[in-house]
């Protein structure tokens, strides 16, 4: 088969992590790279042996040879560089969140509806071992009528740049919209909402902070005007619920992970410290009079699915699964429609935060506003 061209937008941090990923992938070829810094997209170029470099995507876009590009740029840049893509006729992978806003977002997916591209948002838990365990727990009714998960996720200290990592990007809202939740809260959010079996949000309420010291130059330089940390509470159509904590930093030892219930049983799932997982999964039902509390070696159920199933690698890593899906092999995951939704609730928690009160899924996306902004 004849590789499939790809174009990068955006060659900082998040692009050259994906180039990585790239490089394991057979069948897919980094034709071009596009961004604003010149000198450092042909230094990119060089390193990975790319061909084309461009300071403008629009430009990039007009090439026919390309079928995709991945676009790797700041929050409230993803909408005009992914629209102008799906119109120039590319399937598009873009990274978390779908854009700065859940107006912005929504007119992604709908461009990619009318152009009848595909539209791939990166969201990393779904193809982790826990995730694929929970699926395949909660397909074969193990756990009955689902009613209520939490979504979690913890730094102990770790806000991006005032905390030593990362850029003031990440700090700003008029680069990224928020803080926490749409840098780490995504991942999670998106999950339980994909293991839910993607039910409409119909209220929301939160709270959102910015409470805990941080290095008084590296607050001026950052411009830090984003949540640290945010809790909040969702009610779903049918009568299911969520809450959520989310924090970047926190004055505790670890959060416990995510988790579902249900009618005949109930999940746990591995609490992480960043990427570090600190507690193992946990399956929990009764059978008879016994309550019973179960493990499962997820090492070993990923690596005998490997063995049976001939396109189990499309499901171990978000852009192993894009590159499936490009070249044909798997149908892509909903994962648009899911960062979809998870705008929505996240703008929920922020916007009831702003009013002091709940709010309904109709106010948050009458609310929210357009920013979309390019990129040069």
């Amino acid at each position: 088969m004849e590789p499939v061209r790809i174009g990068i937008i955006g060659v900082g941090q998040i692009g050259k992590h994906h180039l990585e990923q790239y490089a394991s992938i057979g069948g897919i070829e980094i034709a071009a790279v596009c961004d604003v810094n010149e000198p450092e997209a042909r230094r990119v170029a060089e390193r990975y042996g790319i061909g084309s470099v461009y300071t403008d995507y629009r430009e990039m876009l007009r090439r026919d040879d390309l079928v995709a590009v991945d676009v790797c740029l700041h929050n409230n840049f993803h909408a005009p560089a992914t629209i102008a893509a799906l119109e120039a006729g590319k399937h598009v992978y873009c990274e978390k969140p779908i854009a700065g806003t859940y107006r912005d977002g929504a007119a992604m997916v709908r461009a990619a509806n009318d152009c009848g591209k595909m539209l791939h948002i990166q969201l990393g838990t779904l193809y982790r071992g826990e995730t694929k365990a929970a699926k395949t727990l909660i397909d074969e009714g193990r756990l009955g009528r689902l009613y209520h998960a939490r979504s979690t996720g913890f730094r102990r200290r770790g806000r991006p740049f005032v905390d030593g990592y990362g850029t003031p990007f990440f700090t700003r809202k008029d680069a990224a919209s928020g803080g926490a939740l749409l840098d780490m809260g995504v991942y999670h959010i998106a999950q339980m909402l994909y293991l839910l079996g993607m039910p409409e949000a119909t209220r929301i309420s939160g709270r959102v902070y910015q409470e805990m010291d941080m290095d008084a130059k590296r607050r001026a330089e950052s411009g830090f005007d984003v949540e640290e940390s945010a809790m909040g509470f969702v009610r779903f159509a049918g009568g299911a619920t969520l809450d959520i904590i989310e924090a970047w930093s926190l004055h505790l030892d670890g959060l416990e992970g995510g988790s579902l219930v249900g009618s005949r049983g109930g999940i746990r799932l591995p609490a992480y410290s960043d990427v570090r997982a600190t507690t193992g999964f946990g399956y929990y039902t009764t059978v008879g009079d016994m309550d019973v509390d179960g493990t499962i070696d997820l090492n070993a159920m990923s690596e005998r699915r490997r063995r049976l199933y001939p396109d189990e690698d499309a499901y171990e890593s978000s852009a192993k699964h894009w590159a499936a899906a490009l070249q044909g092999r798997v149908g892509l995951l909903p994962t648009a429609e899911l960062a979809l939704q998870t705008m929505l609730i996240s703008e929920g928690i922020y916007l009831s935060a702003q009013l002091d009160r709940e709010v309904t899924a109709e106010e948050v996306a009458a609310h929210s506003p357009a920013v979309i902004r390019e990129a040069n």
